[in-house]
């Protein structure tokens, strides 16, 4: 399926990054629904606050939050706070991992590539291919 190929991820990720590099300047919030496997915090947050994520988040950039927000290689990162007791964390989120993102409840960007799981690598045909001192053979 056409989804699953890395061109089409690569595609769905140039999208996501020039959405955001749109919104970012030019709304005063907007959200994001991204899978959480693939979202890392710096520093780390507490367990009680991790453990009642599920497998997929939705962040609100607005305010402050929005005011770091950035696109960084293919990453989107911002600070936030978590739980009563507001924790900051630097979050970064993979554009690939980003499903929707939402102003005022309004779609603006969806990918269905990033609930799909991340094909493997094709595999060559002829074994020897993998080996890089048969290249000079094969060719």
């Amino acid at each position: 399926m056409i989804l699953q190929t890395a061109e089409f991820r690569k595609i769905k990720e140039k999208h996501a990054k020039e959405m955001l590099e749109f919104l970012i300047p030019n709304t005063k919030e907007f959200d994001i629904l991204c899978s959480t496997d693939e979202i890392t915090f710096n520093p780390k947050l507490p367990e009680h606050i991790t453990s009642g994520f599920g497998e997929v988040l939705v962040f609100t950039i607005a305010n402050y939050t929005l005011s770091t927000a950035k696109t960084v290689d293919d990453k989107l990162t911002f600070e936030a706070g978590f739980g009563e007791e507001n924790i900051g964390s630097v979050v970064s989120v993979p554009l690939g991992a980003i499903i929707q993102i939402t102003e005022e409840e309004t779609p603006l960007f969806v990918n269905v590539a990033a609930t799909l799981p991340t094909p493997e690598p094709e595999k060559p045909k002829n074994p020897f291919e993998l080996n890089p001192r048969n290249k000079k053979l094969m060719n």
